[in-house]
């Protein structure tokens, strides 16, 4: 199922998702159901790097700061959305002090997408806007095709650039910019859809 709108017959709600096939995720923003397949095995290897990339120094202090809960696909729920999960998703633990049982009701300091061929209009069309107007303050877009990570920032409700870094890059990115990332060593060697 390529990304869109599921026509519903009023606002969608999280039976809305549980009613979703097999295989097929689903995202509520603005009262409008989003689905598409779930992510294929590139998407997830990559995942897997960032989330061990990121863990032990920041949500860990293992070689780093800590003060962070980092987090695959977590459930959300803000005004307007009682479900939506960006690929990865970072909460200093001034805002969050502990994980929720449930879904968070917090919204995210920092979100990451990882982008693919059903994903990157809905990621960049939907998701993007959507996550300015909470007041997400850092969005990370990574592009499994073109192998490279665009870091953006939040300035007066608007998402700016700060750069955009691939293949071998060593970089230091908000908000992670206290330890040195290895860009080689995130990309899977399975394709990338």
């Amino acid at each position: 199922m390529a990304y869109g709108a599921k026509p519903l017959g009023g606002p969608a709600t999280l039976a809305d998702i549980e009613a979703l096939p097999e295989g097929v995720v689903g995202e509520i923003i603005d009262g409008t159901l989003y689905a598409h397949a779930r992510p294929r095995a590139g998407h997830m290897d990559l995942v897997g790097a960032l989330i061990d990339g990121l863990r032990g120094p920041f949500q860990r202090g293992q070689n780093g700061p800590g003060g962070w809960w980092v987090l695959a696909e977590p459930g959300i729920q803000v005004e307007g959305a009682p479900e939506f999960s960006p690929d990865l998703a970072g909460w200093r633990r001034e805002r969050m002090p502990v994980l929720p049982g449930g879904r968070c009701k917090v919204v995210p300091d920092w979100a990451c997408e990882i982008l693919s061929p059903t994903t990157r209009a809905y990621d960049t069309r939907i998701k993007r806007p959507f996550y300015a107007r909470i007041g997400i303050q850092h969005l990370w877009f990574i592009d499994l095709e073109a192998r490279t990570l665009t870091v953006s920032a939040l300035h007066d409700g608007r998402w700016a650039e700060v750069g955009v870094y691939g293949d071998d890059d060593v970089i230091r990115a908000a908000p992670f910019d206290a330890i040195e990332l290895r860009l080689g060593e995130w990309w899977p060697v399975t394709d990338a859809t």
